[in-house]
């Protein structure tokens, strides 16, 4: 309306004026009821109703949370009221299990200093084992340090030709700075656990305390992706996952091996870090490591 109409209306007259409020008294109600109904059939939904749960309004994320917690909330109070703290009857027990004695490395006895009733001292002669006494077992790393071997080749001279002669290192040292076991770990890191060749560098320095480059790091992943590539080598599993942080065939290659072999072990319940070290060792010694099959039958 504009307000060349409104004075219109107010210069008609009194009864003109109150008509028209009437009018738009009538008109604001009908609005205001169905103003109503609307919001009470937004307030509806698939809980409230008949309606399928596909017809619901959308929620926000922050109103999901907030009526899950609203419900958790509740559904704790009403549990707490009638429960306990702590473990229910007939609720099994997942403690940790005790090792026997032949398994533990070392047994250390403690014994009070004092009487906890009259504070006499204890001697040593009454320190001695009962057949009743309490066990904690704790389990721990040894300090951890690389055995670090130097092998030299020396050279020798013939007394007849005076020929000189230099030691070969053995075959099973090969050219690679890293022994098997070493090298089974930083796969076992890679191919399991997938660790970064830079992660993998970090770890060897500060676990191990050894110098070693991404680039070592990569060509011990290779080297161990030649190993598994055995014509004998037979898995249970071949795993597809190609996705170790590289886009390159050898990387592929890698994944590829390195990963079936790790869902093998796992199947079969065997050590990874084991069945690596007895391969690598073989593939530099240059057998064929028949022994070190992984087959269904094994």
């Amino acid at each position: 309306m504009e307000r060349a109409e409104a004075e219109a209306i107010y210069d008609s007259g009194r009864e003109a004026c109150v008509e028209f409020i009437l009018d738009l008294a009538a008109v604001v109600e009908q609005h205001g009821d169905r103003l109503k109904r609307l919001e009470e059939q937004a307030r509806q939904d698939s809980r409230m109703s008949s309606r399928p749960p596909s017809m619901d309004p959308p929620k926000t994320r922050a109103e999901r949370r907030a009526q899950a917690r609203a419900k958790a909330k509740e559904l704790m109070r009403r549990e707490g009221e009638g429960r306990k703290a702590g473990g229910q009857p007939g609720h099994r027990g997942a403690g940790r299990e005790m090792r026997p004695e032949d398994q533990v490395d070392e047994i250390v006895d403690h014994y009070p200093d004092a009487c906890g009733g009259c504070g006499h001292r204890f001697g040593e002669e009454q320190r001695r084992p009962g057949r009743r006494f309490g066990r904690h077992q704790v389990a721990e790393l040894p300090p951890i340090s690389v055995i670090w071997s130097e092998h030299r080749t020396h050279q020798l001279r013939c007394r007849h030709c005076l020929a000189r002669t230099s030691a070969r290192l053995p075959e099973q040292i090969g050219a690679c700075a890293f022994g098997p076991r070493l090298q089974a770990a930083v796969v076992t890191l890679t191919a399991r656990h997938r660790v970064s060749r830079r992660g993998i560098a970090e770890l060897a320095r500060d676990l191990f305390g050894v110098t070693l480059s991404t680039g070592s790091a990569d060509a011990i992943c290779q080297r161990a992706s030649e190993a598994l590539a055995g014509p004998h080598l037979q898995l249970q599993v071949i795993h597809r996952k190609l996705s170790l942080g590289t886009q390159s065939n050898n990387g592929e290659r890698f994944a590829k091996r390195a990963l079936s072999a790790a869902v093998t072990c796992r199947m079969q319940r065997r050590s990874l870090f084991t069945y690596l070290s007895d391969v690598i060792a073989a593939h530099t010694r240059g057998d064929p490591f028949r022994a070190h099959l992984l087959s269904p039958e094994d």
